[in-house]
């Protein structure tokens, strides 16, 4: 039976967390953003510039071919959801060099870097998703979509699997150099199987068994079919991602705990 001094303790450890998780979020915006110009805003501005350019360039190749395809839901789905996991791994990889003096504060730790940079990307490219949403819906470029819940879902393990990946990228980085110069070739290499510019269903047999070993797949199908509902058909497993969500968060956290010891060892 849990004991009230036992709840005390972690309600007191939590109060701690999240003093120091958000101290380091200010802290990393002011750092990357500064207090000049529009600051913090380019967190969400930036991916927003980078959809809209996409979605544009699109909607004026595909106009004619393809009038009724939702280009600009199509875009906004896609390459929202790719910036969401990619910055998220993108930041993680070799975090903690730059902050390293803050090691010798006793409450903060590699995990906590970790999950500032985690949360500050995912809300960035969420608040970038959903103002963009709302923007093309009111200009009438998009409708409402089918099932908000299976959206939510969808972007909810897309993030899980951001964080998941770049937790375990980011502590490999910590070891070796030679980890964060790889990603940045290999995310480019994923981007054309990521599922932002196609649909699993257009791809022959052979095609779709491949693309689906990758995880974003099934979560970028997930929200697409809450999305545009049964207008198009999709192939996605629930269970697939959340397996390779929690076996990539049980290698990050368990590289992330024995980071410090082999940090010390040097």
């Amino acid at each position: 039976m849990i004991s009230a001094a036992s709840v005390k303790q972690f309600l007191h450890s939590f109060e701690i967390q999240r003093r120091v998780t958000g101290a380091l979020i200010l802290r990393e915006i002011i750092t990357r953003y500064g207090r000049h110009n529009i600051g913090f805003l380019w967190l969400f501005i930036e991916p927003m510039i980078f959809t809209v350019g996409v979605a544009t360039l699109w909607s004026l190749i595909r106009s004619h071919a393809h009038k009724d395809f939702p280009i600009f839901a199509f875009a906004t789905t896609g390459y929202s959801s790719i910036l969401l996991w990619r910055n998220i791994v993108n930041r993680c990889a070799g975090a903690i060099a730059p902050n390293i003096s803050l090691m010798h504060h006793r409450n903060v730790r590699e995990i906590d870097i970790y999950v500032s940079r985690i949360i500050l990307e995912i809300a960035g490219a969420t608040i970038s998703f959903v103002t963009l949403s709302v923007i093309f819906l009111v200009l009438g470029y998009i409708s409402s979509p089918d099932d908000l819940l299976k959206v939510c879902f969808g972007w909810a393990l897309l993030a899980w699997f951001g964080a998941s990946l770049g937790l375990t990228l980011g502590s490999l980085s910590e070891r070796s150099e030679l980890v964060e110069k790889i990603w940045h070739p290999v995310s480019y290499l994923m981007f054309p199987l990521s599922g932002a510019a196609f649909m699993v269903d257009w791809l022959p047999k052979i095609g779709q068994e491949i693309v689906l070993y990758f995880p974003m797949v099934h979560g970028l199908e997930l929200l697409r079919h809450g999305y545009f509902g049964g207008t198009f058909n999709y192939h996605y497993s629930v269970a697939y991602i959340i397996v390779c969500c929690m076996c990539l968060t049980f290698i990050g956290l368990s590289l992330v705990a024995t980071s410090r010891k082999s940090g010390e060892g040097k």
